[in-house]
């Protein structure tokens, strides 16, 4: 039997509980699940690759079958490379379901045997969102509620 073996991408800048809500939910559904990194050259980082992967490590060390890897270029070729065949994508509005099923369809015409997998975030967790924590950060605001425990900024 084929292993099961899915990707979930992101640039966690930073991560957040909503990211680690769907990583722990994604987790017994697959035999191996990769947090990937990816690097988007349109898009300024507030924290450095080194301490994404960091934090990144700090969560997947708790699940013995979960790795955190980086990459550049399109995601589908990532999963090629890592022999993945499922995207995991966490939705917390319409508007993200729209962006997302686009992205999907287009991985789907790129390589038909990558499924995309959404998972809906939990009510509580539907207003986090990196962008807005990050926001919090630039202006010294406290976003300590937003992230996971033990993830220091």
């Amino acid at each position: 039997m084929m292993k099961r073996i899915a990707v979930f991408p992101g640039s966690f800048d930073p991560v957040t509980k909503g990211h680690l809500d769907i990583i722990e939910r994604t987790i017994p559904l697959f035999d191996e699940l990769i947090i990937a990194i990816g690097v988007n050259t349109n898009k300024k980082y507030l924290f450095s690759m080194e301490k994404r992967i960091e934090w990144l490590n700090q969560l997947a060390k708790n699940f013995s079958n979960c790795s955190v890897m980086h990459y550049t270029g399109l995601t589908v070729d990532f999963c090629n490379k890592v022999n993945a065949n499922y995207i995991i994508r966490g939705l917390r509005n319409p508007g993200d379901f729209e962006f997302e099923k686009a992205i999907a369809q287009m991985n789907h015409d790129l390589n038909g045997g990558i499924e995309t997998v959404f998972l809906v975030s939990r009510p509580a967790l539907t207003h986090v969102a990196s962008t807005l924590v990050r926001d919090i950060i630039i202006n010294g605001g406290n976003p300590t509620q937003f992230l996971p425990d033990g993830i220091k900024l």
